[in-house]
């Protein structure tokens, strides 16, 4: 502390609101509850809140993929289409995050991007 602020307080012209706080005396919440220390056996219970928090209703939206990844969702179709045919088209799309356009032109060799095409996943 400043010694300014330190006789400041001892002229008692600051701090008039700080109280004084010993060690032996107990905090006011633990005073009055003297059964939790007394009787091993009882259980403290949680308070009930009187604030009402709204559920947060997550919202699923198309997800962003970058730009250096992009290009590997294609090897990636490509590869659960030649590895996993019991797949279907709709668990396709939902790991890959595609449309079923895209996996029926990679399955048709159509792709715009087909030559380039590689069944391997980073």
């Amino acid at each position: 502390m400043h010694p300014l602020e330190v006789k400041g307080i001892a002229d008692g012209e600051v701090g008039a609101a700080f109280a004084a706080m010993t060690r032996s005396r107990p905090p006011a919440d633990a005073r009055g509850n003297r059964q939790g220390r007394e009787e091993p056996a009882y259980q403290l219970k949680l308070a009930v809140s009187k604030v009402r928090l709204p559920e947060v209703k997550r919202h699923r939206g198309p997800r962003y993929t970058p730009l250096s990844r992009r290009q590997d969702r294609p090897n990636a179709i490509l590869w659960l289409v030649r590895n996993h045919p019991e797949l279907k088209d709709a668990q396709i799309m939902r790991l890959a995050g595609t449309t079923k356009t895209t996996i029926a032109a990679i399955r048709d060799r159509t792709h715009w991007n087909s030559a380039a095409l590689t069944p391997w996943i980073r």
